[in-house]
């Protein structure tokens, strides 16, 4: 069995750690997606600018992900953002969880989901929710956590490969 991952609130001062994570897990995981392997997405999703911002919004926070004291991870949560987008207490968005190649198949994805689902208990919240591409291995992942499929909605970044353009928006009611 894994020991539980260890999770750092993020703030300005890990930001080129977490571009670092970034940029290392998409191009491990996913620069087959893209007629341009990614370079666009990354270069302009993947900037200290861009990650501040996000920081600065109220209800996102960044967490570091850490197995045996190496960051190996990055989750981003949006608090009460519904699944349109609106403004629901209720809910907890999952926005991005990246783990390194070498941290994968070792149930960190799980477990870092398990403590997802304590956060939103613990803020009283009903609904987790992710999008997910659609036919990808993480929609079963997901599945196996109990999350199911509510709804799909389509990518529309420059270069993406129209067969990986489908995703899946999934949502977990917390119990």
């Amino acid at each position: 069995m894994t020991k539980e991952p260890k999770y750092k609130i993020c703030s300005e001062d890990d930001i080129p750690q977490i571009l670092e994570i970034y940029k290392q897990s998409y191009i491990e995981h996913y620069t087959y997606l893209w007629s341009d392997k990614g370079e666009n997405y990354m270069k302009t999703s993947f900037t200290k600018e861009r990650i501040l911002s996000e920081m600065n919004e109220a209800h996102s926070k960044f967490f570091l992900i850490y197995e045996d004291d190496l960051p190996v991870g990055i989750l981003k949560i949006n608090d009460g953002r519904s699944t349109d987008g609106a403004r629901d207490p209720a809910y907890l968005e999952v926005e991005r969880i990246y783990f390194l190649k070498k941290a994968a198949g070792k149930g960190l994805g799980k477990l870092t989901l398990q403590m997802v689902d304590r956060l939103a208990k613990n803020a009283n919240k009903t609904i987790i929710w992710l999008k997910a591409m659609k036919g990808a291995d993480a929609v079963k992942f997901y599945e196996k956590q109990g999350f199911e499929v509510i709804d799909e909605t389509e990518l529309s970044y420059p270069f993406i490969k129209d067969e990986f353009k489908r995703m899946v928006v999934m949502q977990l009611r917390i119990k």
